[in-house]
């Protein structure tokens, strides 16, 4: 499992949408999970992101997940 860390107007696939908190969703990773599958089947498509994080390191959309990582995604 992944934290999901969504910001702007990407925070309307989170439950917690307000402006002032965070907007975090746990996900459950499947077999070799890259960051843009994991998005795409959250219904975020490549071309709304910018700048996405892994634990703090600039990555791509092609970047494997393992469990326990901490993914930041802007559009």
């Amino acid at each position: 499992m992944i934290e999901l860390y969504l910001y702007g107007k990407l925070r309307r696939v989170a439950a917690q949408q307000a402006a002032n908190g965070d907007s975090v969703l746990q996900v459950q990773l499947q077999d070799d999970e890259t960051i843009g599958q994991v998005l795409a089947r959250l219904g975020i498509s490549a071309p709304e992101t910018s700048n996405i994080f892994v634990d703090g390191e600039l990555s791509a959309l092609s970047r494997h997940l393992q469990d326990g990582q901490r993914v930041g995604v802007f559009p």
